[in-house]
């Protein structure tokens, strides 16, 4: 069975992103996927230093490298934070890129699918950070959707259970979700 890493780069507990990937891992496993959700803030993790990597890769660092082995896709969710990623998704990206010490997990984002959406309170919806979110996974090796989900206004979009409220954009995040289901199943039959 095909499985899916579900995070957002945020440690907000009422996250725009934290719903919109989940509304989005809906869709994964409507198409038939497995998916994990993960949130980073259960994850304590260091700036990344090689001086820190030196004296041994963090716990949380190799739990995460042993999920992201095990699954074949990814769908993350981005703020965009002064028109870039945010902090914690950046710090999480470089620690995970980084090769692991006697544990043969392989890459966490090389040959993976990923899809890529994000929800900002601005007009762009978050539009220019995914920019920068999908050069660092091709740049690593990620095999990204070309399409993408950008929720402007995200502070009224949401209801309070964190369900969208516009049935056609919930369709859509929806579908980007099968379809990194669907493609990470084909490329790993």
């Amino acid at each position: 069975m095909t499985q899916i890493i579900a995070l957002a780069g945020s440690l907000r507990s009422q996250s725009y992103n934290k719903n919109l990937v989940k509304i989005a891992a809906k869709g994964a496993e409507e198409q038939g996927a497995h998916v994990v959700y993960v949130d980073l803030a259960d994850y304590p993790i260091p700036l990344f230093s090689e001086d820190l990597e030196a004296e041994g890769t963090p716990a949380a660092v190799n739990d995460l490298k042993h999920l992201f082995a095990k699954s074949q896709g990814i769908l993350l969710a981005s703020p965009e934070y002064n028109g870039s990623i945010s902090g914690v998704l950046k710090n999480v990206i470089d620690w995970l890129s980084r090769p692991s010490q006697g544990a043969d997990v392989g890459s966490a984002f090389n040959g993976k699918v990923a899809g890529i959406m994000a929800a900002s309170p601005g007009g762009l919806g978050g539009l220019r950070g995914l920019g920068h979110v999908r050069d660092i996974l091709n740049n690593l090796g990620a095999v990204v959707n070309p399409t993408q989900v950008a929720v402007p206004a995200a502070y009224g979009v949401f209801n309070e259970q964190g369900v969208l409220l516009d049935e056609d954009l919930a369709q859509r995040v929806k579908a980007l979700g099968a379809q990194v289901a669907d493609m990470a199943s084909r490329l790993n039959d």
